[in-house]
Parts: structure tokens; C-alpha cells; sequence
């Protein structure tokens, strides 16, 4: 699949999408949702010795899974550089793509990509060594700056440095761990990726705690999955899967409590799990499909904490990814 991918590459240009048969029986027929994720990304998407894969973005592939075949587990992960990225949703490689991508107009309306909604507020920053004695963006004038090939942190970064009147060199590589390798041997004096990715990216360094993230942030990434344009059943599907685990998190539902709600004096919570009603049915699932993301997968807050949170190596803090009534951004329409 990975040479399939590879020679499709069509680079960022608009492309025509053609039909394709749909999504879920196709899915449902295969047992198994295509997920294209990240080569490694600590906290968001990674194998372990034994080829596990864990993360942020890698429980949205299993809560896909959870809602369309009833089992988080049936997943078949398909790891993609940032080239490859969106040709493999294009050309149908993969179900969905769960990997640290931000969601703009271009890539939304030009590349036969559809994004279902926000997994992630998140935004550029930069890492720099401690002993570069630095505590502000605003003093890296004359800086050589590391940054990946084919992402927006590129265009970002000249936007910055131009409007703030500092002078850079842009050092660009075409991979996160080819960055991480120049960076680490003094090649570059600055990472600038989402702030989210560098803290992932820290732990890789051979002394992690010589590095710091400086305070700015200098862009808005909402980071989200994505599917082919044109497949409106899937898109539906994908993005109340991601809607469902917000609004589990806010209506108090969690992976161990969900089987108690099936008989709850709430209405609204037997309603989401599917114990009254069948919103499963709109979107071609079963009755219970809420329920099964849940129960197998935990809420929104529980993916973050275990994955990004502070029960995590990351340790990130919650911020404006709280939910709306605790001050973030995080809202979701109501799952009925």
C-alpha cells in the first residue's frame, strides 16, 4: 500500500476526485476502517516495540471503528509522511486521515479532502535551546530556523519573522525525524512546528530538558481528521463519531459509566447511548453506536488525559481544548 501510495503522489494541487463506491459498506464488507496516521508523533500517533499504535489521533481511528463495526480494535493503520498524506485519502488508500493536519480553506475546497471538524486547537511555536538564552520569539533575529517540508509552519514562520522585521534562515527538511536529528546536532538553532508536536518531538532529543518551548504562539492550527470530498455518508459518520466524544465528556459519560447510563433517569444520556430512540439509524449505524464509542474508547477528556494530558508524557494542559463551559472551545451539537 505504501508504494501505491507513493506513486500517486500529486504533490498540493486541486484534482478532480472521481466517484467511488461507498465508505461504509465498503468497510463494513472489509471488517477493518483504513486509518492513514502520522510516522510517529509521541502522544498523537505511535507504535510501540511491539507495533501497537497509541495516541490522540489514533483513538479517533478506533472510535470510527467503535461506531461503524462495533470494535475499536478492527483498525488497520497506515502510516503516512506529510507528502503522502492527502493523496492517500484522494485516492481512497485510506477510510480517514487522523494525523496532526490542520484544517484550512485551501485543503478543504482544493484537494478533494473534506474536514469533519476540530480534534485539536492548536498553534505554531518554537523550541530552542535553554543555553541560547532566549525566553521570547521575538529575539530569534538571525536564527536558523527548522522547519518540515510541505506543512503550513513554513509559510507561517516567513509570515511572522517579515511582519515582526527579524531575519531567519530557513533550514527545510522533508521529515519530523530528519528535523529532530538536525536540531539535536546544532544544525538549526530553531523547531518550529505546532506547539502540541514539539512537545511530543522534546522527548526524542537526547537531553530533553535542555530544550524549551518559548511562550508565543504565532498561528491558528485546528488540527482535525479528514475524508474524501464527495463522500457525504462517511463525512456524516466521522464527524458525529468525533461530536459524540465531546458531548459524552459534557453530559458526564465515561468508559467506565457508560453501561449504567443505558438505564438512567437523564433522558438526554439514554438518548445519547441509544437506550431510547435510534439516531443510529440517520446515519446508517446501530442504535447503540454512541454507546460503543464511549464504552470502548472513553470521552474526549479521557483521550486527551491519557494521551496529551497530565497523566501523559506530554503533559499538556487542557487550555482553550477544554470544554465550552470550562472556559475552552470544545462544543459539540447535540447528539439527537
Amino acid at each position: 500500500m505504501k508504494h501505491l501510495i507513493s506513486a500517486l503522489l500529486l504533490g498540493t494541487t486541486a484534482i478532480t476526485v472521481p466517484a467511488k463506491a461507498d465508505t461504509l459498506d465498503i468497510v463494513k464488507q472489509r471488517g477493518t476502517v483504513t486509518c492513514g496516521v502520522s510516522q510517529g508523533v509521541a502522544g498523537f500517533s505511535a507504535p510501540d516495540d511491539a507495533g501497537k499504535w497509541s495516541g490522540f489521533d489514533i483513538d479517533i481511528c478506533r472510535a470510527v471503528a467503535a461506531a461503524v463495526l462495533g470494535d475499536a480494535e478492527k483498525v488497520s493503520y497506515v502510516p503516512l509522511s506529510t507528502k503522502e498524506r492527502f493523496t492517500a485519502v484522494q485516492s481512497g488508500s485510506v477510510d480517514l486521515l487522523s494525523r496532526q493536519t490542520t484544517w484550512t480553506l485551501s485543503r478543504d475546497s482544493s484537494l478533494g479532502l473534506r474536514f469533519v471538524g476540530t480534534a485539536y486547537y492548536d498553534g505554531q511555536g518554537f523550541m530552542v535551546r535553554k543555553d541560547l538564552g532566549v525566553d521570547s520569539a521575538l529575539k530569534l533575529s538571525g536564527a536558523t530556523v527548522c522547519t518540515e517540508q510541505g506543512t503550513t509552519t513554513e509559510q507561517n514562520v516567513a509570515d511572522y519573522f517579515s511582519a515582526n522585521k527579524l531575519k531567519y534562515e530557513p533550514v527545510v527538511i522533508d521529515s519530523a525525524d530528519g528535523i529532530i536529528k538536525a536540531f539535536d546536532t546544532g544544525r538549526c538553532d530553531v523547531y518550529t512546528t505546532d506547539a502540541s508536536a514539539l512537545y511530543a518531538q522534546r522527548l526524542k532529543l537526547a537531553n530533553p530538558a535542555n530544550y524549551t518551548v518559548l511562550p508565543e504562539i504565532i498561528s491558528k492550527e485546528p488540527l482535525g481528521p479528514a475524508v474524501r470530498q464527495g463522500d457525504d455518508k462517511w463525512f456524516s459518520i466521522v464527524r458525529w463519531t468525533l461530536f459524540a466524544l465531546i458531548e459524552a465528556e459534557e453530559l458526564g459519560i465515561t468508559k467506565d459509566n457508560a453501561e449504567a447510563g443505558l438505564t438512567s433517569a437523564n433522558p438526554a444520556i439514554k438518548r445519547f447511548l441509544g437506550a431510547d430512540g435510534d439516531s443510529g439509524q440517520q446515519l446508517g449505524l446501530d442504535p447503540r453506536w454512541a454507546y460503543n464509542v464511549v464504552s470502548k474508547v472513553g470521552n474526549y477528556g479521557e483521550i486527551f488525559e491519557r494521551n496529551l494530558g497530565q497523566s501523559s508524557q506530554l503533559k499538556i494542559d487542557r487550555g482553550i481544548n477544554a470544554q465550552w463551559n470550562a472556559g475552552g472551545l470544545m462544543y459539540a451539537p447535540p447528539v439527537r
